[in-house]
């Protein structure tokens, strides 16, 4: 394979609200994204952007209502929250304390749907701690921390 363009993953994922703006701030309080690059338009309008975590990234935009002038299959990008709350997706993140991870997102009024837990695979496999979360309009998030790898005591 050919490298990557500097700065970026080899996979990022993109996620859509109805206010990007405000979860753009949502997502640097609650589950300490940060903002490599925003592109506003008119009205302040999110254009473009790029939230990293770690070597990271997703790119935050709004739903397809707010997409006008755009190309048809910007009409089908949607929030959980306009859809009943159904999700396609869920975002996992590798974080280094998933309990202080976990009362941070709480602090900022993340629905955690799943309280942090331990899960053994086994002693050929690894052992996690995590916790899942969903954000204001719905998204899906896990959280996890790597307690042992295979093969370690």
């Amino acid at each position: 394979m050919k490298p990557t363009p500097a700065g970026w993953p080899r996979i990022s994922s993109s996620i859509y609200y109805e206010d990007p703006a405000a979860a753009i701030d949502w997502l640097q309080k609650a589950f300490g994204f940060e903002v490599r690059l925003k592109v506003e338009g008119e009205g302040g309008r999110i254009e473009h952007s790029e939230l990293t975590f770690g070597e990271g990234m997703i790119m935050v935009g709004g739903v397809g209502a707010r997409t006008e002038g755009k190309e048809a299959w910007q009409a089908r990008q949607t929030s959980p929250k306009l859809v009943g709350g159904g999700n396609t997706q869920a975002l996992c993140l590798y974080v280094d304390d998933v309990d202080a991870h976990c009362a941070r997102a709480k602090e900022a009024g993340a629905v955690v749907h799943r309280e942090p837990s331990t899960t053994d695979y086994g002693e050929d496999y690894w052992t996690d701690r995590s916790y899942g979360a969903t954000d204001p309009e719905g998204h899906m998030w896990w959280f996890m921390q790597r307690l042992r790898g295979p093969g370690e005591k």
